[in-house]
């Protein structure tokens, strides 16, 4: 499907199926400096794992691609319809040669959402159309520097938080760095009691299977335990230099044994020998309790400006769990049996793309 972008060239509708389109959008998102989002191998993960189709938008002129908007196609019944950019990222608006093709993208992102019913189309960064909603005060963003050695990356980290991974250090926890089942299964077991006593549902173990199937030599799982009993976990990506520590969790037990401090000292050494430059830290609400674990290790925030068009007539999506309207939900999932919350959480997490 083609449509007009003006003298300029022309804007294509891609379902990512054909291998020739993705190497080509690949090339782009790399010498564009694109994020981890915006390629189609997430998008592909985020679809094999959910059901939710992936697509995008292609501006291309006499041949070349000029401007590129990842999209997956959120529908569900519980949290409506929409067209996100990127579905679980934090980060895949559009990418562009100019502002003027990055608009006209968005111009027809949201045509195609009001021809199918969708309610919003959402970027989690990228230029934000004139006349679309802006958010740059519900996120940032934590990102910094690696140092280069073992001791000097010790010494980066703030007086108080170091003394936390100094007690680590010197204790008997034990690292393990792999991309097995049995490290998919641990890390599982951690993140799933992470979230459930945060009162939000777990992703599906299908979502972990697929990231790293998509990214077989630029992502592993890192995890921290006492006498074989998994504490803290995290599976990290790797991209454009920098590492991803994306979903991470500990057990109640975590705190104490400050497995979470040794998990994330020891990714910044794991990373820098992987030749990695930067910590991206991730995303976090601006204000709640991991924004100010970041900044007590020395990060500082930077926030995230994020968009939206709503379809006239219809509700913009809520899947903030922070929101008050789920407030009475968060307490009542955090008393369930983890069985039944790892039973039941994939089902509703799912859509929360």
């Amino acid at each position: 499907m083609n449509m007009a972008l003006d003298t300029r060239g022309t804007v294509t509708v891609t379902d990512l199926d054909d291998p020739f389109t993705v190497d080509s959008i690949e090339v782009y998102v790399r010498r564009q400096r694109g994020s981890l989002f915006h390629r189609p191998a997430w998008l592909n993960a985020v679809a094999q794992a959910t059901g939710h189709r992936a697509m995008g938008l292609i501006a291309e002129k006499m041949g070349a691609i000029t401007g590129w908007l990842p999209l997956t196609r959120v529908q569900s019944r519980l949290f409506g319809k929409a067209l996100v950019s990127s579905g679980f990222g934090v980060g895949g608006g559009v990418l562009c040669d100019d502002s003027e093709v990055g608009f006209q993208l968005c111009d027809h992102a949201s045509q195609i959402a009001a021809a199918e019913g969708f309610d919003s189309v959402e970027l989690r960064g990228g230029a934000i159309p004139e006349g679309w909603t802006r958010h740059e005060d519900k996120h940032c963003g934590f990102e910094r520097e690696l140092a280069s050695d073992d001791e000097e990356q010790l010494l980066a980290i703030p007086r108080k938080a170091r003394a936390e991974v100094r007690k680590a250090l010197k204790s008997d926890l034990e690292v393990r760095i792999g991309r097995e089942q049995h490290d998919l299964a641990e890390h599982y077991s951690v993140y799933s009691q992470s979230v459930r006593n945060l009162g939000t549902p777990v992703f599906p173990k299908r979502l972990f299977e697929t990231m790293l199937d998509a990214f077989p030599d630029s992502s592993d799982i890192l995890t921290v335990s006492r006498r074989g009993e998994p504490l803290a976990s995290v599976l990290s990506f790797y991209h454009d230099g920098a590492v991803l520590p994306f979903w991470g969790g500990g057990s109640r037990d975590a705190r104490a044994a400050r497995a979470n401090e040794l998990m994330y000292y020891e990714l910044m050494l794991h990373a820098r020998r992987q030749g990695m430059r930067r910590f991206d830290f991730g995303r976090s609400k601006t204000g709640s309790g991991p924004y100010h674990f970041k900044k007590n290790w020395g990060f500082t925030p930077q926030p995230l400006v994020y968009g939206e068009w709503v379809r006239p007539g219809a509700l913009a999506r809520n899947v903030d769990p922070t929101s008050a309207s789920y407030a009475r939900k968060i307490a009542l999932w955090k008393k369930l049996p983890l069985p039944l919350a790892n039973a039941l959480g994939p089902l509703v997490a799912r859509d929360l793309a």
